[in-house]
């Protein structure tokens, strides 16, 4: 029989030992490997969050509005597709949708004149200006070809090469050799009705219409005649 005092230090000895197992973890199975030592590795990454889902930037302009307000407001005189068939009315397909807008905003403030247009700019807003706009500009204008064989040689002159004793400058310059314009900048004016451009040129002159002060010097130096061949000239331009 074991004496008191042996069994005191038994009792010890085992009491001491359980803190001891706590810390080193409980011994593996009879039988069981030991597991590896954890690999010193980056500390585990928080995961990034998702990114967001792109979002469509939204679109400045609708088409299929521009060409429903242009049906109720503007294809009796213009055309269903922007192909005006009245030579006192420009076409407009195919324009660029900057000047379209520029000219409506100017009719419905009166910078351009035109009681006609100015009843019909004032039932627009901003947003069917462009609307519109962007719908002509994405219709095919159809090419119309000039009338007059005796004028077409001088209008060809006038507008590549200019007046220069006169400094009368060369309409390509700024409505390009095909006459397609420059967007942004200068109209397309190709295939345009004879009859529309020469009004403008001599609206031009006169001081009737007075929203491009450079149209208005050069037209300035422009006589009817010539006014006459180079819109015929213009007419024929694709």
């Amino acid at each position: 029989m074991k004496s008191p005092a042996s069994l005191l230090l038994a009792a010890v000895l085992a009491a001491s030992a359980v803190p001891l197992l706590a810390q080193q973890g409980a011994a593996p199975a009879a039988g069981a490997s030991a597991p590896a030592p954890a690999t010193p590795g980056p500390a585990a990454a928080t995961p990034a969050p998702a990114a967001p889902a792109a979002v469509a930037a939204p679109s400045t302009v609708d088409v299929a509005q521009g060409e429903q307000r242009y049906a109720a407001v503007c294809a009796a005189c213009h055309g269903a597709d922007g192909n005006s068939g009245t030579p006192a009315n420009p076409k407009l397909a195919q324009q660029h949708p900057e000047y379209i807008v520029k000219q409506l905003q100017e009719f419905k403030s009166g910078k351009r004149p035109s009681p006609i247009m100015q009843g019909f700019a004032a039932q627009l807003t901003e947003a069917d200006m462009k609307n519109i706009a962007a719908f002509l500009g994405a219709k095919k204008f159809k090419a119309g070809f000039a009338r007059d064989k005796e004028l077409v040689a001088l209008g060809e002159k006038i507008y590549r090469g200019g007046i220069q004793s006169r400094q009368v400058a060369a309409c390509a310059g700024c409505h390009s050799p095909n006459g397609a314009g420059i967007p942004s900048q200068f109209p397309r004016v190709a295939g345009q009705h004879a009859d529309y451009t020469a009004s403008q040129l001599v609206a031009f002159r006169d001081g009737v219409r007075k929203n491009s002060p450079q149209m208005s010097q050069i037209a300035n130096r422009l006589n009817d005649r010539e006014i006459r061949a180079v819109s015929d000239y213009i007419a024929g331009l694709r």
